[in-house]
């Protein structure tokens, strides 16, 4: 019972320490991308990829904004990191889904990625080429943010409260901040299931 009642402790803390500003700016970032016929490219490894799966699900189907995931295509993805390598997956990808400057890249991390410590490269690479095309860069990240945080228009880091659980946190506040974000009155476009059924 201890280890429950800190952990939802820790919860709570991390929920009023978001950083409300970051978010309002994501959420005026991705309402002037639906304006303008953009794109959403959600992208995560592990976990940030489940999430990312789910995200596209949301957008798509909520916000009425066209985004899509490199890790829902298993087939692309496998082939590309069999035949470039893993550090280069993402990027390629973009590339073959022409990446313009109306689009925007949102990143689900725990770390950041971290072209120094060889940790999550394919993210650097991609957030990299982002820049170069002018697209818009938002994440939700753990830790100090890494490389997204530094590259990012907007971004929201979950605060690290146990550093003995920084990633479950950060996956879970990543699936709280998408759902404030898709629901957001400047981002929504469709009423949900449940919600309807009760009008």
């Amino acid at each position: 019972m201890d280890y429950i009642k800190k952990y939802l402790e820790e919860v709570t803390s991390i929920a009023n320490s978001l950083d409300k500003d970051q978010i309002a700016e994501m959420a005026k970032i991705i309402s002037e991308l639906k304006k303008n016929g953009g794109r959403l490219f959600f992208l995560g490894v592990g976990g940030g990829a489940g999430n990312a799966s789910h995200a596209v699900n949301d957008f798509r189907k909520i916000a009425g904004i066209e985004s899509y995931s490199p890790s829902d295509n298993v087939s692309e993805l496998t082939a590309r990191i069999n035949d470039d390598g893993w550090d280069t997956s993402y990027v390629n990808w973009l590339k073959g889904s022409r990446l313009k400057k109306e689009d925007c890249i949102f990143v689900f991390s725990v770390g950041g990625g971290n072209e120094e410590k060889n940790i999550s490269v394919n993210l650097v690479n991609a957030l990299k080429f982002a820049k170069e095309t002018g697209s818009k860069i938002i994440g939700i990240v753990g830790k100090d943010g890494g490389y997204t945080a530094k590259a990012a228009d907007a971004v929201v880091i979950i605060p690290t409260i146990n550093p003995e659980t920084i990633t479950p946190h950060t996956e879970s506040f990543q699936g709280t901040v998408w759902h404030l974000l898709v629901t957001h009155p400047l981002v929504k476009e469709y009423e949900m299931k449940w919600e309807s059924a009760v009008k």
